[in-house]
């Protein structure tokens, strides 16, 4: 069962306190100032075990980062001593890296032990990230199942340190029990259970669909390492050996719900991207056409105006529905517009299947792939039949002789009441400002009538709206034409509201305007929902992208890096603003292919055998087949991405052995920007590389591994790319 719950963390949060101790001024001033820049921490200083003593006596704190060595106290005792003033949780520093003092005060339930070393500016930026991990913990649910009570309640105490929250089971039956009954985010699992082994209940879990997403530790004094495959085999996420070290642990237990928790935001994500579709479908009338103009989809909606079934209209264009009075110029002008990949909007007068006639407010958008290629076209519209209509008899029925004036202006009334109880409505003078505002004018925009008239338009305007769309506004308008289109304006307590708007000039007997009349309908709601769409889209990107690099244990920043070096290294190469947007938002994908790459491969720390390395090279063609199927230009960009992003210049890379130009130049820039930010990055397998030995190695590799170009632009702009390194640090730990 999916979960989608709501970010506990997200909105306004209390500020945790913090007291800092530690002796030397510079670390403890360092300490304060990372910390106080996140601007959510209430911080305190002290700078020797007595006065620590006295703080904890006369307050209550959240976390203390202790220096382990103190003029007045030091080491394990000092540890102990703090554990007895207080609940807080212990973040130790030191200048000693000793395992087994590190062991030990895990042991006794420390948070974290960070030594200053020559990377302790790095390790600092870990601490708020810690807090925030352990902040989201308090949402989870650990199921620990193991015969042994003294073990249980040992792994409890463990995880009770990082807010976990934990439950017990002593046999595999209660445990089986307990998933049914209960919502939990972590199984650890031992094997040797008295009523049935481990391996068995593993399986049993896996088979059940509910259970499958749950990810599951194994604990064994066994590391025997046929059982270690049959675990993994089985759906197992990790193994750890008893007697295990706390430390990896609890970063194993870490890695586990963070990857879950972000699989499960990638499966909410979509569940709300459908959501967003349906409200779409249930709201408006759409329709869907190939290149040709074949209708391929049409939505209810669409059915009901125009009185034909789906199997009627699918395979038919839209002649179907075409009214005898629309001129062929229209439908002309219509397709030179999109098929110069531009939307058009317009009214259409249509033709329902019982011969009666209905009108729609149409946009027509065509979708263009990662080539720029039109592969389909979708229209949405609105329904306008009784506006129209309105309009029709208005000029029908003004159009008459004197004698008959009085009714007519009767009538006039008549129309004019119908159209304010249904529209948006306002009337300016030629200067433009504005002498009328109907009821749902001041009820969208939150003003009342005496603060709008004697105002002009200003008053509602958008600063969001670009000043091009009111100058074309007014050069139509004061031309005597009729402006059609959609306007951004903003409501009196500042938020946005979005109207399609029609400005008529209203002209006298000598053709001299009198004044503006603006009819407008309300489409807040259809932007906004357009809006969440390409934006829960670009995220679901995003995330998946973080799953993949997660898996082999790479930081969620590095996936951001790779995204920002490839931006600016697009526009650099002259790709434009478009092509380097829909870069950054498909470069996170890059090795989406991992997901089928088994963690003994994945997190191996040593190197990887011949047939290891070829079992490996295959997460791009993985990821490549993964996200070829898409209609969507973003995941077709990311397709490319996949499947490119490890071929060479000189034509040694895989899986093609592709050369020089032939490789897609999104494959060429997230390359480099890759490999970039990878030599950079302290891993599991390898150490972080100085700045100098990356950049001879670029050097030497220009023309083989990389695209020369793109390397020549890299290296005269170093300094911009630094800053992206600077701005998303982290740390692997």
């Amino acid at each position: 069962m999916l979960y989608c719950e709501k970010d506990d963390l997200e909105g306004v949060q209390s500020k945790s306190k913090i007291l800092i101790v530690e002796d030397s001024e510079f670390v403890n001033n360092t300490v304060y100032n990372t910390l106080n820049k996140q601007k959510h921490y209430t911080l305190e200083q002290t700078f020797d075990f007595e006065q620590a003593s006295e703080k904890l006596k006369d307050g209550e704190y959240d976390f203390i980062i202790l220096d382990l060595n103190l003029p007045d106290s030091y080491g394990e005792d000092l540890v102990n001593d703090i554990k007895n003033l207080t609940e807080a949780k212990i973040i130790v520093l030191t200048a000693e890296a000793d395992k087994q003092i590190r062991e030990n005060l895990f042991k006794n339930g420390i948070l974290d032990y960070i030594v200053k070393d020559k990377n302790f500016s790095k390790s600092l930026n870990s601490i708020d990230r810690t807090i925030q991990a352990i902040s989201k913990n308090t949402n989870t649910d650990i199921l620990v199942i193991d015969d042994s009570r003294f073990m249980c309640k040992h792994i409890q105490r463990i995880l009770d340190v990082r807010n976990h929250t934990s439950s017990i089971a002593l046999t595999a039956k209660d445990g089986f029990e307990m998933l049914c009954t209960q919502k939990f985010n972590l199984i650890v699992l031992d094997m040797e259970l008295p009523d049935k082994h481990g391996l068995e209940l593993l399986g049993e879990i896996r088979d059940k669909n509910e259970f499958c997403h749950i990810p599951i530790i194994i604990l064994s004094g066994n590391n025997d390492p046929e059982l270690i495959r049959d675990c993994l085999k089985s759906g197992a996420s990790d193994f750890i050996t008893k007697p295990f070290n706390i430390e990896e642990f609890t970063l194993k237990v870490d890695l586990s719900i963070e990857n879950n928790r972000k699989h499960t935001e990638v499966l909410c994500k979509q569940k709300m991207l459908d959501e967003y579709k349906q409200a779409i479908d249930d709201s408006t009338i759409v329709s869907k056409t190939n290149t040709k103009g074949i209708i391929t989809f049409v939505n209810d909606m669409f059915c009901e105006i125009s009185g034909y079934s789906k199997e009627e209209l699918l395979g038919k264009p839209h002649n179907i529905v075409r009214h005898p009075d629309m001129p062929r110029e229209v439908f002309k002008e219509m397709w030179e517009t999109i098929q110069s990949k531009n939307p058009w909007n317009g009214v259409v007068k249509n033709l329902k299947k019982d011969g009666t006639t209905y009108y729609v407010k149409s946009t027509i958008n065509p979708i263009v792939d990662y080539d720029g290629t039109i592969v389909e076209y979708i229209g949405i519209r609105t329904d306008i039949t009784e506006l129209e209509q309105i309009k029709e008899e208005l000029e029908d029925n003004l159009n008459i002789s004197n004698k008959n004036f009085s009714q007519a202006y009767k009538t006039s009334q008549e129309y004019q009441k119908a159209i304010d109880e249904s529209n948006i409505v306002s009337r300016a003078d030629v200067d433009g400002n504005i002498t009328y505002v109907n009821e749902k004018f001041c009820e969208i925009s939150g003003y009342s009538k005496e603060e709008l008239i004697g105002r002009n338009h200003s008053i509602v305007k958008s600063p969001k709206t670009s000043k091009k769309v009111y100058k074309k506004m007014w050069a139509t308008i004061t031309a005597k034409k009729v402006w059609h289109g959609q306007l951004r304006n903003r409501k009196k307590d500042g938020t946005s509201y979005y109207v399609e708007s029609t400005i008529v000039p209203i002209v006298d007997e000598n053709e001299n305007i009198e004044e503006y009349l603006g009819i407008r309908h309300d489409v807040t709601q259809i932007v906004t929902i357009h809006k969440e769409l390409e934006s829960t889209q670009k995220e679901i990107i995003y995330k998946m992208g973080e799953v993949g690099e997660s898996r082999s244990q790479e930081t969620g920043y590095h996936v951001k890096r790779v995204a920002e070096y490839s931006r600016l290294l697009a526009l650099l190469c002259g790709l434009g603003e478009k092509n380097a947007n829909l870069l950054h938002t498909a470069s996170p994908m890059h090795d989406i292919g991992k997901v089928a790459i088994p963690d003994s491969i994945l997190k191996k720390p040593g190197k990887l055998t011949d047939e290891e390395w070829a079992i490996m090279k295959k997460h791009s063609e993985i990821g490549y087949k993964i996200l070829k199927g898409s209609s969507r230009e973003i995941l077709k960009a990311a397709a490319i991405v996949a499947y490119r992003h490890h071929e060479k210049w000189d034509g040694s890379g895989y899986p093609n052995r592709l050369k020089g130009e032939d490789i897609h130049i999104f494959g060429r820039i997230t390359a480099l920007a890759d490999v970039f930010d990878a030599l950079g990055s302290e891993r599991c397998y390898k150490k972080a590389w100085d700045l100098e030995k990356i950049l001879e190695l670029f050097k030497e590799q220009k023309g083989k591994h990389f695209d020369p170009k793109l390397v020549e632009l890299f290296l005269n702009n170093l300094d911009k790319f630094l800053l992206i390194r600077d701005r998303f640090q982290d740390e692997y730990r």
